[in-house]
Order: structure tokens, then C-alpha cells, then sequence
């Protein structure tokens, strides 16, 4: 068994998708139309058919208050690894990526946190 999909609850599933290729440097793997909304997956340049990160929507309540919450309280909804944590701050915050927590070292890794402008923290990790 493994993990060949993850996902990631949005507020508006046009804005995430670019924020996630544009901004992040993912790529687009589906964008298929479901009803009102659509199934949209992205995935690592480097590792196209790996695990794909899923942009759901977050119109159920319960998904929203979620989303919402662990927000309000600085959560991050998930982690990415990168092999250069401050390489990688640089580059985004020059794309205007705002952060909530610079580069820290904490213990065996270093992180960051940034807001997705799509209703999440985001931490990125160097292992």
C-alpha cells in the first residue's frame, strides 16, 4: 500500500491552482470538471507520477470550520520537503509569499511556514 493521493482543502480552486503551479512551481496533473467543482491534482516536477496533492474545495461545513480553525491557530494543513530552506524562503518570498515563521532549526530539521492565500499554512522542511 501507498499514498498516491493527498488532499488539501481551498476556498477557491482557480486561485489555488495558480498559487500552487505559479507560485509553489507545481505541476498541473488533472484539472477535471466534477459537477460544480473540479479534480484538481498537482504534483512535484521532479516526481510526476508520484504522490499527487489534491485541491479540494471546501464547501462542506465541516471541511470549512476545519480549514478554518486550524488556521485561527497557526496549523499548518501540510508539509513539503525542499533540498534548500533558504534558498527556497529566498525565491518565494521575492514572489511575495507572505511567511508566518522564517527558517528555524528545530532539532533535526529546519522549517518555515507561509500562508497559501487560499485559507492555509503551508510548512516547508529541510531534512
Amino acid at each position: 500500500m501507498k499514498i498516491i493521493v493527498n488532499s488539501i482543502f481551498v476556498q477557491d480552486q482557480d486561485k489555488a491552482l495558480e498559487f500552487y503551479t505559479e507560485t509553489l512551481g507545481f505541476v498541473k496533473k488533472h484539472d477535471i470538471p466534477i459537477g460544480e467543482f473540479r479534480w484538481i491534482a498537482v504534483v512535484s516536477p521532479d516526481e510526476q507520477d508520484g504522490t499527487e496533492l489534491l485541491l479540494e474545495p471546501n464547501e462542506h461545513p465541516a471541511a470549512k470550520e476545519y480549514q478554518q480553525k486550524i488556521f485561527a491557530e497557526g496549523i499548518p494543513a501540510t508539509m513539503f520537503g525542499v533540498a534548500d530552506i533558504n534558498k527556497e524562503y529566498e525565491r518565494l518570498l521575492e514572489k511575495g509569499v507572505k511567511f508566518t515563521i522564517e527558517p528555524t532549526k528545530m532539532g533535526e530539521v529546519t522549517l518555515a511556514v507561509f500562508d497559501d492565500t487560499c485559507g492555509n499554512y503551508i510548512q516547508i522542511v529541510q531534512q
